[in-house]
């Protein structure tokens, strides 16, 4: 899927009523006698191997279908765009657990909700409702459980229209975090430059001129 040059855009959602109920408490507290170095150790793979979806280089979109708990808020939070079925809910109640925050939630909520949020839904562990999720940021639109997949999907073929490459480099502009203005425009002054380079930025300039839909092929 990484390397499908074919591939625009990827949704990511649940099997049945939810979306993720999150990590599987057997497996998180199984071995109570493991040192803080090997538990450590263990949690960094299951981090990486969890969230690798932050690596895809197309947008990826999360369809909230239901329950989003620790683990599985935490994917979510790693989608570019997230969009909730009105029965989704959202909790990260890893201090109700005894446990600190993982899955980088503690740099993931604060980017998308603000600081002021995430420490109220860190510390508390509350559930939110998906009216509070759209309230909050955390998603971009709730819509009826009914036709909600293929709203997603109507999403999804709206970001798979745009022009591959400007895409991508738009996907790692938002990724990168510059860390300062002048950074920002240094790039944007060389990923512009690879655009207005392309076959893609004609085909978009005549699409305009002419009314009609692009056809872009990523050159």
């Amino acid at each position: 899927m990484r390397t499908d040059p074919d591939v625009r855009v990827v949704v990511v959602t649940g099997a049945g009523a939810g979306f993720c109920s999150g990590g599987d408490h057997g497996w998180i507290g199984g071995d109570p006698d493991a040192s803080v170095v090997e538990l450590r150790e263990r949690m960094l793979g299951f981090y990486r191997g969890w969230l690798s979806i932050r690596s895809i280089e197309v947008p990826t979109i999360a369809a909230v279908n239901g329950a989003a708990v620790g683990a599985g808020a935490a994917l979510a939070l790693a989608c570019d765009l997230r969009c909730a079925a009105a029965s989704a809910r959202f909790s990260v109640p890893f201090a109700s657990l005894g446990l600190h925050p993982g899955m980088a939630t503690t740099w993931l909520l604060p980017e998308i909700v603000g600081m002021a949020a995430a420490r109220d839904l860190l510390l508390t562990g509350r559930v939110a409702d998906s009216a509070e999720m759209l309230r909050l940021g955390l998603v971009s639109s709730v819509s009826g459980d009914d036709g909600f997949v293929e709203g997603v999907l109507h999403a999804a073929h709206s970001v798979a229209a745009g022009a591959p490459v400007a895409v991508r480099l738009t996907k790692v502009a938002l990724s990168t975090g510059f860390a300062t203005f002048d950074d920002a425009l240094q790039w944007e002054a060389l990923a512009q430059s690879v655009t207005l380079a392309s076959d893609d930025l004609q085909e978009g300039l005549a699409a305009a001129r002419e009314k009609r839909p692009p056809r872009f092929t990523g050159r």
